[in-house]
């Protein structure tokens, strides 16, 4: 049922409207979806840095992140009653509706990212029937940390404290890493 992406040429740069038309985009695709299927709603994406959100890196980590919630999903044999990617420039999508609790997903995911080099790069947003979505935050669980230093993500990116040549570095290593595992 998941069907990873084919590889990409680099596509061009995103502004800042742009992305933020692909945010709203996505929330209202997502709504659509959790009326149609009336189940848990996993909505996936690759937090990328920087302007092109689209490239042959990207596209390794999304289809790494398809495959560890493929075997999550086998493993706790979860019912999945749909599934659609997008292949957008704004970066690459995922949406899987699956009949199993909201809480447990998010659980299930945040151990599978916590299991792969690339797993800070995936963004599992899960959502119950009603629409709730189910944060680290709300779970009572930490923030996720940088991938050059221990501090919080959020911080790091919001005050650009390390260089995006020096993070794009160390994605490059981490997806090479995850490959060969």
């Amino acid at each position: 049922m998941f069907y990873p992406l084919p590889d990409t040429i680099e596509q061009p740069e995103i502004s800042l409207p742009e992305l933020l038309q692909s945010r709203d985009n996505r929330q209202a695709r997502q709504q659509q979806w959790i009326g149609l299927h009336q189940v848990t709603l996993i909505s996936f994406t690759v937090v990328f840095p920087g302007p092109v959100k689209d490239n042959h890196l990207v596209r390794l980590i999304f289809n790494q992140g398809l495959n560890a919630l493929k075997q999550v999903a086998q493993r706790r044999q979860w019912v999945l009653l749909a599934q659609q990617s997008f292949a957008l420039s704004t970066g690459p999508e995922c949406f899987v509706a699956v009949d199993a609790n909201a809480i447990e997903v998010k659980h299930a995911l945040i151990e599978a990212e916590a299991l792969s080099h690339v797993g800070r790069l995936w963004d599992f947003d899960v959502f119950d029937a009603e629409g709730r979505q189910y944060s680290r935050a709300k779970l009572g669980l930490p923030a996720r940390r940088c991938l050059l230093c221990e501090k919080e993500a959020k911080m790091c990116a919001r005050e650009r404290i390390h260089p995006l040549n020096e993070i794009l570095t160390q994605i490059e290593v981490l997806a090479n890493a995850s490959a060969n595992d």
